[in-house]
């Protein structure tokens, strides 16, 4: 189902825009999203949960389909906070802390916004990543049935947000929605508040790149102080104030480094952040 949501998003981007071309792309995007993106899906994230649920069961055996019996809507819950808000946290730490920024700048080095960059990282970016190990063990304690749902609604939104088909747009424009549309962007990610996070240019009042971090839910935004919202979309993205950084770093940083570090600044722009905040 993930897939076909996520050709059904390709395919109207293909429609509203050259998918696979993209104007600022180079053909080095292609190679970090291809590689990334099969890393992550054929290794990473299946050795991840299954190591995850095998650590359970050889540490906690007795506690197998435990949580099983709990009503829907409480393990609905309970996976989006111990999956997604821990991934806001994350995410969050990974524009904050520079050895976690290095192997997430892949994700924003693409100078657009497109369903191409959803799985856009570092190949060591998911393997660390909290809330797929997390996953794993609630899997075991018998969440399998919710989360294979939960999954499929999250990716959704995932996939909606980072596309350059702007669904919201249109529903901005229509004032009876106003309302549900003010509860819809502070409950969920959307093109507007997402594509503020990827925003290049902080003179650009529509970016957002230090907030903005939530996955499924902006909530976590809302809740822990990082939301900005405009209802309108920057007009350049990628990585502001930085030295570039090959196809091979972005993949493999730090076993395949640059002369420079993926947090190092610019010689034009230099002084404007410190080395020890990223600036994307």
């Amino acid at each position: 189902m993930i897939v076909v949501i996520f050709l059904i998003f390709a395919l109207l981007e293909a429609l509203r825009s050259r998918f696979m071309f993209k104007p600022k792309a180079t053909p080095a995007d292609k190679y970090v999203e291809l590689i990334s993106g099969f890393t992550l899906l054929g290794l990473t994230q299946p050795l991840v949960l299954f190591s995850s649920m095998y650590l359970a069961a050889t540490l906690l055996p007795d506690a197998e389909g435990v949580l099983a019996g709990y009503p829907v809507l409480v393990l609905f819950a309970l996976l989006l906070i111990c999956d997604d808000m821990v991934q806001y946290w994350w995410h969050r730490a990974s524009h904050t802390f520079p050895f976690l920024y290095g192997l997430h700048r892949a994700h924003h080095n693409g100078e657009y916004m497109s369903i191409r960059i959803v799985y856009r990282n570092n190949i060591f970016y998911y393997a660390m990543m909290p809330s797929l190990w997390i996953s794993g063990l609630l899997i075991h304690l018998g969440l399998g049935h919710v989360y294979v749902v939960y999954i499929v609604i999250k990716m959704s939104v995932i996939f909606g947000a980072h596309s350059n088909v702007r669904w919201d747009e249109p529903l901005y424009k229509v004032k009876a929605l106003s309302p549900l549309m003010w509860l819809v962007e502070r409950t969920i990610s959307t093109p507007a508040t997402h594509a503020a996070h990827h925003g290049k240019y902080t003179t650009d009042a529509a970016t957002h790149y230090k907030g903005n971090f939530g996955n499924l839910l902006f909530f976590w935004d809302v809740l822990f102080g990082t939301a900005r919202i405009t209802r309108t979309y920057p007009e350049t993205y990628g990585v502001e104030n930085l030295a570039p950084m090959s196809a091979k770093a972005q993949l493999a940083w730090p076993l395949l480094r640059d002369a420079t570090s993926p947090t190092e600044e610019t010689a034009t722009e230099k002084g404007s952040l410190s080395a020890a905040e990223p600036a994307e």
